[in-house]
């Protein structure tokens, strides 16, 4: 699997984390289930789980905030995180479908243990479409699957057509899941921000890396676009149809409006790689902090503190996390297109993976 640093490219000035990756994080972890069909009906679609912390998050609720670029799609249990500024359940990705099914088998795994019985549950599920590369609009994501994606989370896992980010298109590209992460200097606290995309938005021309436009480049132009025709002759779905969600993890010590704030800087990544601009992208992100360790378990069966206390960040040290979380969507977005290969599903839709060789020549040739 190529990256971009292994083309010799590096956006941003910040240093990554030694994976590069959401999993820099201490504790953050990443699950993927794949579904492949091509029998009775083609399928392309899948599911991710991105775990916060070893256990049940519940009973260790970490401060969150969230932010939306563009509304046109779906990430559940947003209104709780505004409300309370809390993440008190795992996160999933998956396709637009397939969001009711993730969402009560994660109410299940969080539900299943007799101390919560009965607690509530609203766990925060985003999707993105995968339509186009799956047989009519079935719904093949199981409950199965979201427990397999829930189970094997690891700290080292797979980016592009993997899991949620399986029937995905990116800037005319195959799409999907990507990942980096930034380190800060130790002068400006040594904190680490990972982040971790689904990316299904964008169009080809406005295809940058590091400010290039490369994707006007005629060793990309000249890739064909992602489609298929329909028999009444007509493209399936206009460029750039599509979202993307971005979830963003960090150890530093951040309160949930600070944790808003860097929710929304995600959006300044998208657009430097050239998204953000379509009407039909539902562009949704979700940023939350490890740092908090007593905040009460989430419920109100009682034996919670009367007050509790909280260290952050103080607002005037927030620029480097700010650059670190847009330096690291944007590296995000362009990992997910190299790790994806071209793919043909449903009715011949195909999309042509990102070659790595390409790139790097349209980076250096073009300003």
């Amino acid at each position: 699997m190529t990256r971009l640093r292994d083309l010799g490219i590096e956006t941003g000035i910040l240093s990554p984390g030694p994976r590069n990756a959401i999993s820099d994080v201490a504790g953050v972890t990443v699950g993927h289930t794949t579904v492949i069909r091509d029998d009775d009906v083609i399928a392309r679609t899948g599911v991710t789980v991105v775990r916060p912390r070893p256990g049940h998050v519940r009973t260790r609720p970490l401060f969150a905030g969230s932010a939306t670029l563009n509304g046109n799609g779906e990430m559940t249990g947003l209104e709780w995180v505004r409300e309370s500024g809390l993440l008190t359940t795992d996160l999933a990705i998956t396709g637009t479908h397939s969001v009711g099914v993730v969402r009560d088998t994660l109410v299940a795994i969080d539900t299943a243990h007799d101390t919560f019985r009965n607690a509530f549950s609203l766990p925060v599920v985003g999707e993105t479409a995968d339509l186009s590369f799956n047989s009519g609009n079935a719904q093949f994501v199981t409950g199965e699957h979201v427990r397999a994606a829930y189970a094997s989370a690891s700290a080292d896992f797979d980016e592009g057509s993997v899991g949620g980010g399986t029937g995905m298109v990116c800037h005319g590209f195959k799409g999907g899941i990507g990942t980096a992460s930034r380190r800060l200097d130790e002068r400006a606290g040594g904190w680490t921000v990972g982040v971790l995309v689904q990316a299904n938005h964008g169009t080809r021309p406005d295809f940058r890396v590091d400010g290039r436009p490369v994707g006007r480049h005629r060793r990309l132009a000249q890739v064909p676009l992602p489609g298929r025709i329909e028999p009444g002759g007509e493209p399936s779905m206009p460029p750039g149809s599509g979202s993307i969600i971005v979830i963003v993890a960090t150890d530093a010590p951040l309160l949930p409006d600070q944790c808003r704030r860097l929710a929304t800087r995600t959006g300044i990544g998208v657009g430097r790689v050239g998204g953000g601009i379509q009407d039909s992208s539902g562009d949704i992100m979700l940023a939350f902090s490890t740092a908090t360790e007593n905040v009460p378990t989430e419920g109100y069966a009682g034996g919670y503190p009367p007050l509790t206390r909280h260290f952050a960040v103080p607002h005037q040290a927030l620029d480097d996390l700010f650059r670190a979380v847009v330096e690291a969507t944007e590296e995000s977005i362009v990992n997910a297109m190299l790790a994806a290969p071209t793919m043909t599903g449903a009715r011949g839709f195909t999309a042509y993976g990102l070659d790595p060789e390409d790139l790097r020549a349209a980076f250096h040739d073009v300003r």
